[in-house]
């Protein structure tokens, strides 16, 4: 009968850090269609927040490749005055790195609904 209790508490803890995160995330980036993202990409800085060898096979025409690995190394390259579109392949990398920028003090985050892989706009790859 302890052992349910305890399996209990732990699935009861685990729900509540999903939905602290899910608010937090929600808080801290906008997410927009494609459509959306079409209309004001081109007024921000557009971010790929892939790793460099995703980068090279296939990405947004006109984006910049800073590695959500690399992200806390080089957000200072990313101008806190400027809107930041960022996108990853399905929108998890983004996200967390959304999440990084917001605490960083950057108010005007938004991300690509879905990622790269719902992506049918202009693609420019690296041969």
């Amino acid at each position: 009968m302890e052992v349910l209790y305890t399996i209990a508490i732990i699935l009861g803890l685990i729900i509540v850090y999903v939905l602290v995160n899910m608010f937090r995330l929600k808080k801290a980036v906008t997410n927009l269609t494609q459509d959306e993202f079409i209309q004001g990409y081109r007024k921000a800085q557009l971010i790929d927040v892939r790793e460099t060898k995703e980068f090279d096979a296939g990405h947004i025409l006109g984006a910049r490749n800073v590695p959500s690995t690399q992200l806390r190394q080089r957000y200072k390259e990313i101008r806190p005055d400027l809107p930041v579109y960022l996108y990853c392949q399905n929108s998890g990398r983004s996200a967390r790195a959304a999440l990084f920028l917001k605490k960083k003090g950057y108010n005007q985050v938004y991300q690509l609904q879905g990622g790269f892989k719902t992506w049918t706009g202009k693609v420019k790859t690296k041969a």
